[in-house]
């Protein structure tokens, strides 16, 4: 209801839930922000702040970030910066046995968060990574590629999915067409909702179809090609190139037992590709230039894009 005394000629209701006054909108709100950092809310159930919802793990500080988001006009970016540089988000997301034994989903925030990206985000992330994501903002919706049976074997009315041409193939997923009876499959694959009904909070599985979609799927593919091209130009050593390419993916250096074993499994793919190169064309899709070295660098490139640490923020 409507705050006592209001005169509902000039206050409408929703002007009333974004009014500072009103710290509902501020606990909402603050809560929904926390748990794109963390993978979780404060308030686990975010659809539901009533009695039958689950309880806050922290009440005192959600009614702060409460308080605190009105105090700063609102502003998300400042809600956003409070959140990243707090000494909680800032911990190790390393999990001791110990910390595994007290508190395995983190409730508590013992450690730092560490969540598998959204699905459009895993391929906007692999996208970028190999520099073919368009940057292009706005415009109709896109097709990029998977199977056409798809939606053509879909329920109610088939869709020919025509894969788009030149930059559209690689729009970010928020541009990516909706069929809700057919979605996008790798999307579904990465527990994105169907678009059948409003869903405030996402599960997030870990299957093997996961891992087969990053090593199989053609815009991944397509990905760690491109990769594979870039690094066959390269000069430098085997291992420095790894540890480049290693980098590139993962952000960050390579330990020194990750940079023997890539570098071992490099020198096993260029052998191998070199024996035979009709497999080498392939898997690179293309017959020019050296194919046996641009196989191997995509073998590589592959192996970094299907980690964990890849699609996950850690």
């Amino acid at each position: 209801s409507l705050p006592k005394g209001a005169d509902t000629n000039r206050l409408t209701f929703a002007q009333w839930l974004v009014d500072s006054r009103n710290p509902l909108v501020g606990r909402v709100t603050a809560n929904r922000h926390w748990q794109a950092f963390f993978g979780r809310g404060l308030v686990r159930t975010m659809e539901d702040f009533g009695y039958q919802g689950e309880l806050p793990t922290h009440p005192e500080l959600l009614d702060w970030l409460a308080l605190e988001l009105p105090r700063q006009q609102w502003s998300i970016k400042e809600l956003h910066r409070l959140i990243v540089t707090s000494a909680t988000y800032r911990q190790s997301s390393t999990v001791t046995p110990e910390l595994l034994a007290k508190d395995a989903p983190n409730r508590w925030l013992a450690r730092g968060p560490r969540s598998r990206l959204e699905a459009e985000l895993v391929r906007d992330v692999v996208l970028s990574t190999c520099g073919l994501l368009s940057d292009k903002i706005g415009g109709p919706s896109v097709f990029p590629p998977q199977p056409a049976n798809i939606s053509t074997e879909g329920a109610y009315g088939q869709l020919a999915w025509n894969t788009s041409p030149g930059e559209d193939r690689y729009r970010r997923g928020l541009y990516t067409f909706a069929k809700r009876t057919a979605p996008y499959a790798m999307f579904t694959t990465f527990d994105a909702p169907s678009g059948e009904a409003c869903l405030p909070r996402r599960e997030v599985s870990n299957t093997p179809l996961q891992a087969l979609t990053l090593l199989n799927d053609a815009v991944f593919m397509e990905a760690a090609q491109q990769l594979g091209r870039e690094w066959a130009a390269r000069n430098g050593s085997t291992s420095e190139n790894v540890a480049a390419l290693f980098r590139r993916c993962l952000t960050r250096p390579p330990r020194s037992d990750e940079l023997s074993a890539l570098v071992a499994f490099h020198e096993q793919q260029v052998k191998k590709f070199t024996a035979d190169e009709a497999l080498a064309k392939q898997l690179t899709g293309s017959s020019d230039g050296p194919v046996a070295t641009q196989a191997a660098w995509t073998a590589t490139a592959r192996v970094l894009l299907n980690l964990d640490e890849m699609i996950g923020k850690e």
